[in-house]
This record gives C-alpha cells, structure tokens and sequence, in this order.
C-alpha cells in the first residue's frame, strides 16, 4: 500500500459514484530540468513495472483500512480482488528527456489509474533524478571514472539501493553499496576508512596489514594524518617493501581530504619519483560537477574519483518534480480530452492522448520533438508541419528529418508485454543516445540549449480549443 490517502478515498468515491468502469488516460511528465540542464534521464522503469505487476491488496491491508471506517464494505471487497487491467505506454528506460512530454502513459479504469498513481511518481522521481546528477559528475570527470560512495549519506535503505541502480545506469562506473552489486549485477569496489589505519600502532603497519590481506588490490587511504609528510611516503614504502617482494604492485591511494588539486600533484610527483607511475590516484570528499571541473581547471592530478552525498542526494537540486495529471476520460465510447488551467502559464497541461515523437536531422542528431495527437500520420523525410508553442504565429515545417516514436507498449488489457532490457542495455542505452544523438550544447552545465518540444497543428488547436472553452 505505497500510495497517498487520496488514491483511496478518491478511489471510493469513484465507485460510490458509479466510476468503476469508466476508462481515462494519465501523463507522467516533469517541467524543469535539474540544475537547469539540458536534459533528464529517464530511470525506474523497472520498479514501477515490478510494483505493478504484483499490486494486490492484502487481508490484513483491507483490516487495517476498514478500521479507518472510510470505506464502504463494497470498495474493500473490490480491493480484495484488484488487479491492474490497463494499458501503460512508456519511453525505454534510459532514454534522454525533455520537460513537459509524456514519459509514461496509463490508460485504464480510473481506479486502477488512481492507484498506480503515487508509486510511479516516486520510483520516477528518485531515481531518474539521481541518474541525471550522476550523468553531470560523470561527464565533468571527462572519461575518468566515478564511483557510487553515498549510501551513508542516503536518506534511506531504498534510497541508497535504488540511488545506486540509478547512478549506473547514469555512467557511475560502479558502486560501493554491496547490496545493490548483489542485487542489480553493479560493479562493486571499497577500500579502507580511516579507522582502519588508526586501529594499528602506525600508519605503515596498517598500510603492511591491508596490503597482506589484499595483496591484488591495494589502495590506500592516505590523508589520515599527513599526506605528504607521512601517507604518501607510507604508501610507497608499502608498495617497494610488501607488495613489490610478492610481485604485486600498489593499486592506487586515495585522498579524502585537504586541497585536493595541490595534494594530488605534489603526490603524483612522489609516485612517480618512486616509480610508481602506475599507481591511481582517487579523490573524493563532497565532490560534484563544479567541484571536479574546478579540480581539472588546476591540473589536478586524479584518475578517479569517489562521489558520495552530492549525488545520491542530488543535493543542488533535490526534487526531480515529476507530475501525473489526468488528459482524457472516456464517454460513450470515445476518449474526451481533458485539460488543467493554471494561472501559471507551465501548468496548463496538454489535452488529449498523444504521442511523442523525437526528430532527426540527416545527420542522426535529435534536433526536436514533437507531440502528436494519438493517430495522425507521421512519415520519415516527407514534410511535417509543426507548431512551436511560444512563436505559435509561425508556419513551419520539418523537412528531411526522421522521426522516431519514443513510448513503447509495457502494459496491455494488465498484462505485461514488454521485456525489460537489463542494466547494462541501459547504461549503453544512455551512453549511445549522448555521443550520438543529443547536441553538446544541450550538456552544456551553463547555459544550456533549450531542446524544442514542437506540436502538431492538430495537438496545439486541440489545446487551444480547450483552452478558450474553458475561459
């Protein structure tokens, strides 16, 4: 029963009032991009699946809302035998979107609507925000890799969990949260705390310890007391008097705190003093975006980094803000939009069901996208009007470009018909989509270009028709 109150007492009521076959439509879209990038990526697709496919209510759960003495006896002995029977449409998990367009789509009774309602908000809201904070580290790292360090900075269990799948899937390389290794196949990597190297008589004799105990994998945490008066030095001695005589070499160190741009290149000197050019050096301490682009504008010496709260938290931005809101009800057989009036201009909703095509140029490049009324005829390079919504006066065309439908069939008559793609078809997914598809401007941290999301001329009079009917 993870829902909002309201799921149910609206559920009641809907069939109090005679609602219980009545079939409507929902959008699950968002209206800003974090951080005011350029773009989203679209993450929890498999949870909410997963939820779906297994919403029953309980005995026990009936007993404990019948105790609430809310319902009616009628809605509680229908609940005992609920089952999802509706139709969901949604984009590929992974896929690189845009405000205002519908993600997913869910045709249905209105009470199997109703009650989906809130665990598809906040399996999409989490994690598709920690995938994009992710995505935004991870392309500041400029091809070193980030690794997940935050589930104790988490907010919970399931946060730390599900943070994890997400960041992966937004390019982390992977993650030090076991359970999500175990659960979701995720690369997994830990070293030592500085507990560790206080437990022992010295620094040394902890680095000995560790280095004995891992002798093919040994990174060493160096800022305990001194990084370069004591822990890079330690670090070497370790690497020449306990892992070289084994045949073993030194992995990396780590820096976890201090001027980490100075640290780094005076230690970098050290290593390769030494001879230890093959030694890595990982950084992490409440890094992010900014952080590791600073880090880089100073010639920091990393090769890879360890980012924890900032980015299972999305601390700069941490409400990803996705909504569901009802498009079309049906009557006497035919679908009617609906539309919510705002006096804010970005919550006036777009009627109707619809669909969500993305625009390519010759060149492969996504230069728009564009909502359709549900049904109307979309054809590769032939010449296709589109109405941008700001400039509206202007008459314009796509021309040459190939167009691409974006929501695929998940859910049919209640049964799953979709096969969900496994993490690593995700992680590629969303690579591929960035390096060949999405413009740089549009991954820009600042200022980033503003992706067009066009209509068709039917779905802008649609909306507009709406609009006037109901002023």
């Amino acid at each position: 029963m993870v829902m909002d109150m309201y799921e149910l007492t609206m559920s009641n009521g809907y069939l109090n009032q005679g609602f219980k076959d009545t079939w409507v439509a929902f959008d699950v879209f968002y209206r800003n991009n974090p951080d005011n990038g350029g773009f989203a990526i679209f993450a929890g697709l498999q949870q909410v699946v997963e939820y779906i496919e297994n919403l029953h209510f309980s005995e026990e759960d009936v007993e404990y809302l019948r105790s609430k003495r809310l319902f009616t006896e009628e809605f509680l002995k229908y609940l005992l035998h609920f089952r999802f029977r509706g139709d969901i449409y949604a984009m590929k998990e992974g896929t690189v979107m845009y405000p205002n367009e519908p993600v997913i789509t869910v045709v249905a009774p209105l009470i199997d609507a109703q009650l989906i309602e809130t665990t598809i908000l906040l399996e999409i809201n989490h994690q598709s925000l920690i995938a994009t904070k992710t995505n935004r580290i991870v392309q500041a790292a400029n091809g070193k890799p980030v690794s997940d360090f935050g589930a104790r900075r988490a907010h919970n269990v399931d946060a730390a969990v599900y943070g994890a799948r997400a960041a992966y899937i937004g390019g982390a390389a992977g993650t030090a949260t076991v359970l999500a290794g175990k659960m979701f196949h995720i690369p997994i990597s830990g070293t030592m705390a500085h507990s560790w190297v206080m437990t022992f008589d010295s620094e040394y004799d902890a680095f000995k310890a560790y280095a004995e105990s891992y002798p093919d994998g040994t990174v060493l945490l160096v800022d305990t007391y001194d990084v370069l008066k004591s822990g890079v030095p330690n670090a070497i001695r370790t690497a020449r008097e306990v892992l070289e005589p084994m045949g073993k070499k030194l992995i990396g160190i780590r820096l976890d705190s201090g001027d980490l741009a100075y640290l780094s290149k005076e230690a970098r000197k050290m290593l390769d003093e030494a001879g230890l050019s093959d030694c890595m050096i990982v950084a992490s301490n409440s890094l992010d975006e900014y952080t590791i682009s600073s880090l880089n504008r100073q010639g920091a010496k990393i090769d890879s980094y360890g980012v924890g709260e900032r980015l299972i938290t999305s601390s700069s931005t941490p409400v990803f803000g996705a909504v569901y809101k009802l498009v079309a009800i049906q009557k006497d057989g035919k679908f009617i939009p609906k539309i919510k009036i705002s006096e804010t201009a970005e919550k006036i909703t777009n009627p109707g069901i619809k669909e969500v095509y993305r625009v390519y140029d010759e060149n492969g490049k996504a230069v728009a996208d564009y909502l359709a009324v549900k049904g109307e005829q979309i054809r590769d390079f032939e010449p296709v009007r589109y109405v941008d919504p700001v400039n509206y006066w202007k008459n314009r065309s796509f021309v040459g470009c190939r167009f691409k439908k974006l929501q695929v069939p998940v859910f049919e008559k209640g049964k799953r018909i979709y096969d969900l793609p496994d993490i690593e078809e995700i992680r590629q997914y969303v690579k591929d989509q960035l390096e060949n598809e999405i413009w740089e401007e549009e991954q820009r941290f600042e200022n980033a270009h503003t992706h067009y999301l066009d209509m068709s001329p039917a779905m802008f009079e649609l909306k507009m028709s709406l609009l006037h009917e109901e002023n």
